[in-house]
């Protein structure tokens, strides 16, 4: 590499590159051993310590994408989420939460952390006001996600990597629904990244995989407790997922393109009461949005008017697929109150603003008026 900083495309398709020395193959040979050389090695490999040839080279990538020094891949964003946040907090320690969360995390802070003898708060609501207000002498880390999983909530980055400073705390965010295409939190003070890989890094939906990022510091903390842990990545998968990123940049993007597009088409729409949206205008985070983020991304939620049946109108969608996951090449639609945050109650979805009725839409990278068509002809199918 000749350019001290390339650009995003660049770092996608070259950073972390492992030379095929006999061949000069342009794809990273894929190394399958679980056994290498301990005698005469500078570096002694195994699968578990994240060291495998494969691993290395990924993380080489993961790290220049989030402009960091180091990262770890995970064998899902849940190891990479809760091996980070039991790295820096332990028995007696506290961690301020943001109150809209993935469920996955909300789940795993609500019924593990009183086991590690941990506390925990949720913030009233996004503002910085509302992360200060939950700080305790005992709390080492504060834990953002933006835009947030399902509701598409902005966080000011800046100001809670700030606070984290002030009050000497570690701070971390879940930036999976963002991706490193369009924010970049490092750039912003915030200390580790938080990504489910499976997601927009991996983009086709036949990857599961996370990653933790940050200074070589931080990293190598939490690698202490993740070599013990055992949730690092088969090296296949590794290298599946270093070549789904060298098209990342080139996805996202057509994917931020669609979504801001339908999301205009939804808004405008007589039997869509709502749509959640940080590229609109309307959306009550959008100029925080436009200041933090690259691009608006490929995630949406939306709402139909009162007396139309949702799960109708997934049924009666064509093109677009009712799908447990989100940010594949294909367009994918579910309801997040009986998956992604089907583990909390009502009332605690109540609290986060999740209705029944509400949809999340993860938009691919078709022909964004055939997306137009299907959502049209579906909502003509369901008219009561």
């Amino acid at each position: 590499m000749t350019k001290k900083n390339p650009g995003l495309n660049t770092i996608c398709t070259h950073i972390g590159e492992l030379e095929d020395k006999q061949f000069k193959g342009a794809v990273s040979p894929l190394y399958m051993a679980t056994s290498y050389a301990f005698e005469d090695v500078e570096v002694k490999r195994y699968p578990r310590y994240f060291n495998t040839p494969n691993q290395v080279a990924l993380a080489q990538k993961m790290a220049a994408l989030e402009h960091a020094e180091a990262a770890l891949i995970f064998g899902s964003g849940m190891a990479a989420v809760s091996t980070a946040l039991l790295a820096f907090a332990q028995k007696g320690d506290h961690v301020v939460f943001q109150n809209t969360l993935y469920g996955g995390t909300s789940n795993l802070v609500t019924e593990e952390f009183e086991k590690f003898g941990m506390e925990y708060s949720f913030t009233k609501d996004a503002t910085p006001e509302s992360f200060e207000a939950e700080i305790k002498e005992n709390t080492r880390v504060i834990y953002i996600e933006t835009p947030s999983n399902p509701l598409l909530t902005v966080t000011d980055i800046k100001a809670i990597a700030e606070i984290a400073k002030k009050h000497n705390l570690v701070s971390m965010i879940d930036n999976t629904f963002a991706s490193p295409v369009n924010q970049n939190p490092i750039d912003f003070g915030i200390d580790i990244v938080l990504h489910s890989a499976t997601k927009y890094m991996g983009g086709h939906s036949d990857i599961l995989a996370g990653t933790a990022i940050g200074s070589e510091k931080h990293i190598d903390r939490v690698f202490q407790l993740a070599k013990n842990f055992g949730g690092s990545l088969s090296d296949f998968t590794v290298w599946m997922l270093e070549r789904s990123l060298k098209t990342m940049g080139l996805r996202v993007r057509a994917q931020n393109e669609n979504a801001l597009e339908l999301a205009k088409f939804l808004e405008e729409h007589k039997d869509i009461s709502r749509v959640y949206y940080p590229g609109l205008a309307s959306h009550p985070d959008h100029n925080l949005a436009k200041a933090q983020m690259k691009g608006f991304g490929g995630m949406m939620s939306f709402e139909l008017r009162e007396g139309l049946d949702y799960d109708l109108f997934q049924k009666k969608l064509k093109l677009i697929k009712s799908s447990m996951s989100l940010a594949g090449v294909e367009s994918t639609i579910l309801l997040p109150a009986k998956t992604s945050h089907g583990l909390l109650s009502p009332e605690e979805r109540e609290a986060q603003g999740i209705k029944d009725g509400l949809m999340r839409f993860s938009v691919g990278i078709e022909e964004k008026e055939d997306l137009i068509e299907d959502l049209g002809q579906a909502l003509k199918e369901i008219q009561a």
